[in-house]
Formats: C-alpha cells, structure tokens, sequence
C-alpha cells in the first residue's frame, strides 16, 4: 500500500467545508426516507416488516464489506463518495416510482456503505492527529443535525404528503452530489490496485484479523458495534414503544424522539472533542458505560417529556463514547492498513451487530414479547457487555 501524507488542513478549509455539507445533506435524505418508507409500510398496515427494512439496508454492509474499502483506497475519495450519493439518489426514485420500499431502501443501502469508508477516510487524509478527533466532532456534528433535521422533517412530511417528503429526500440526495464536486481529489491511499474479488476478500480477512489482534482497534470495533446495534434497534422500537407506552400514533412523535437523541449526540461529541484526545481515550468509557442504565430507565417510563429527557441523554452518552472510538480506528487505521479499509471493516462489524440486534427484535416481536419488555432486555445486554469491555481494557492496558 502507498503510504499517502497527510495533508493537516486547516479546519475550516474549503475542502472540509464540502466534506460537511455534502455529508449534512446525504444523512438528512438517508434519515427523512426511513422514516418515509416505514409511513409507507405503516399505511399498507404491515408495521411487522420495519425490522426487514432495517436488515435490508445492513447486508449491503455485510456483503460489500470486503470490497469498499479497497475503493475508498484505490479512487479518491471524493469521488467514491459522489458515486455512492448517485446510488441513493437512484433509490430514492425507484422509491417514488413504486418499487416495494424494501428493495428500493436495499439500493440506497449500496450506496451508503459504499459511502461510509470515504467519508470517514478521507478525514485521516486530510487532519493529523492532533485536530482528528476535532474533524471527527465536526463530522458527527454535521451528521447529527442532519440527522435531527431528516426525522423531524421526515415524519412531519409522511404524516402531510408523502409526495413532499420524496420531493425533500430527493432535493437533499442531488446537494450532496453537487456538494461531492467540490471536495479536493486528494491522492488515492492505494492507488494502481487491481480489482481482484477473491484477493480482496482475502485481503479483507487480512485486515480484519490486524484489527482484532491489535487492543486499540479491538477496543474501537466492539464499541462502536455494540452502540449502533442497539441504537439502531432502539430507533425502530420506538415506532411500537411510542403507541403502547405513550398513547401516542403518529408518526412524529417517535420521530421526534429519535432527533432528541441526535441533540444529545452533538453536545457528547463536543464534550468528547474537549476533553478526550487520543492519548486519554479510555475517557470515553464513561458514555459508554451509562447508556445501558439510560435505556433500562427508558423502557419503564410513560411520559413524553421525560422520555424526551432520557433520549438527550442517551444521545450525550453515546456522543461521548462513540466520537474518540472513531477517531482511533481512522488514525490506527491509516498508520495500518489503510483508513478506507479500516472503516469497510468497522462497518462490517457494526451491521454484523445491528443485524443480530434487530433480528432478536424481529423474533420477540413475532413471538409476542412486549415492546418495553424487549427494550428493557436490550439495556442489560448494553450493562453487561460495556461493563466487560471496560474491565477487559483497563486492566490491558
């Protein structure tokens, strides 16, 4: 692999300013169209299918995983991310032509996993270390308005017009395309590599195994995978938690409450930015380590308000834990094997994660288990396994 220079741009550099608005509106459709397709589904009266939408848009992650990577590393990554952008926005069309909304969100799941390991990459090309973890908060930042911005708008929109929410989802797919253009074609990470599919696989396996058997990288990958598989499920919850805890059916509310973590997320990712370099990482265990209490306490509550509060602080917590676990892995990653095929295989781990997650969900559902009681079950499994983890990386290190 070439070794590529970083380049330390200033911050607020043209090119991270493209980086940030092309990722604000790309997450703003990725988070208004979900919520969309499961208005769809609700409407068809096939809410059971919400977990199958979700599992849909993670296999691309699984399946492309050793191969995404190794794009994001071979092309600038730019570019990768403007080809991606076109993918979703190719979804979201076969979205408002009619396709059934699982196959269509299958498509924009391509695109977003094709996606990921640029856009994440191509920040351990542009920062050194020490205003990583300050790009990463900006990134999360950006991320996490957009995605505030995509639930609220989107469930407000599929609760009035299903026309206009395609119409929003389908503007903010086409920003952040033009937005890809502008971002500097900074040199590929691996330029000249062949596309070899079993040699990448091969490969991938490779870096899979490096990651795993070095502690900092390790630490990263079960972090982050256990906080997005049980973030992502708890999002779909919501969508059967909110009518039977709160009374409540419409589409807004869990909406609402999904963006209420997004809040949280950015006030943890700015403290994270403040107060946990790299060299203090294991700082951020004390986000991870709350989260499982906070969604213990959610799944027993049955007022708005209050559920609003403990989702900020969920949002916090997981802010505070999830920023610096990113940014090690990018750095790790990008004195290692390569930034992009770092984060092919962080995402791979992450939605092996989120699919087990959501296929439990799925089977308490069709077995008749309670939503609270399922949510409850979730924030033990999160208690035990970041008490482990933290015990496991204290004492290794």
């Amino acid at each position: 692999m070439n070794q590529v220079k970083t380049l330390d741009m200033p911050l607020l550099s043209v090119g991270m300013l493209s980086v940030l608005v092309a990722q604000f509106f790309s997450a703003l459709a990725d988070n208004a169209v979900l919520i969309t397709a499961i208005a769809i589904i609700k409407s068809q009266g096939s809410l059971n299918l919400v977990p199958l939408l979700q599992e849909m848009f993670v296999i691309p992650f699984i399946l492309l995983a050793p191969f995404v990577g190794q794009i994001a590393d071979a092309f600038p990554k730019g570019r990768v991310m403007l080809v991606a952008n076109l993918l979703k926005l190719l979804g979201a069309l076969a979205m408002v032509a009619g396709v059934n909304p699982v196959a269509a969100y299958g498509l924009i799941g391509i695109g977003a996993a094709s996606y990921s390991p640029a856009k994440y990459g191509i920040l351990s090309q542009m920062f050194g270390p020490a205003s990583l973890v300050r790009a990463n908060g900006m990134m999360e930042g950006s991320t996490i308005v957009a995605i505030l911005l995509g639930v609220i708008l989107g469930g407000w929109m599929a609760d009035h017009s299903i026309t206009w929410a395609f119409i929003g989802v389908v503007t903010s797919y086409t920003l952040a395309a033009f937005a890809n253009l502008l971002i500097p074609a900074l040199h590929a990470e691996s330029s000249g590599a062949r596309f070899q599919p079993w040699i990448l696989v091969k490969k991938f396996m490779t870096a899979l195994s490096l990651l795993f058997k070095n502690s900092d990288t390790r630490f990263s990958l079960l972090g982050t995978s256990m906080f997005w598989g049980s973030g992502t499920t708890l999002r779909l919850m919501l969508f059967t938690w909110v009518p039977l805890a709160l009374l409540i059916n419409d589409n807004q509310t869990p909406s609402n409450l999904m963006g209420s973590v997004s809040i949280g997320i950015v006030f943890g990712a700015v403290a994270a930015g403040l107060w946990v370099p790299l060299a203090r990482v294991n700082r951020a265990l004390a986000g991870g380590l709350l989260l499982g209490p906070i969604i213990l306490t959610l799944a027993f509550t049955h007022e708005l308000n209050l559920a609003l509060v403990i989702m900020i602080a969920i949002g916090i917590s997981g802010g505070f834990f999830i920023v610096p676990l990113n940014a090690l892995l990018q750095e790790r990653g990008h004195e290692t094997i390569g930034a992009g095929n770092a984060l092919a295989v962080q995402n791979f781990a992450e939605n092996i994660a989120m699919l087990l997650f959501v296929g439990g969900y799925s089977l308490a559902s069709s077995v008749g288990v309670p939503v609270n009681i399922t949510m409850g079950v979730f924030g033990l499994i999160l208690i035990i396994f970041m008490c482990v983890l933290a015990i496991f990386r204290l004492k290794h290190e």
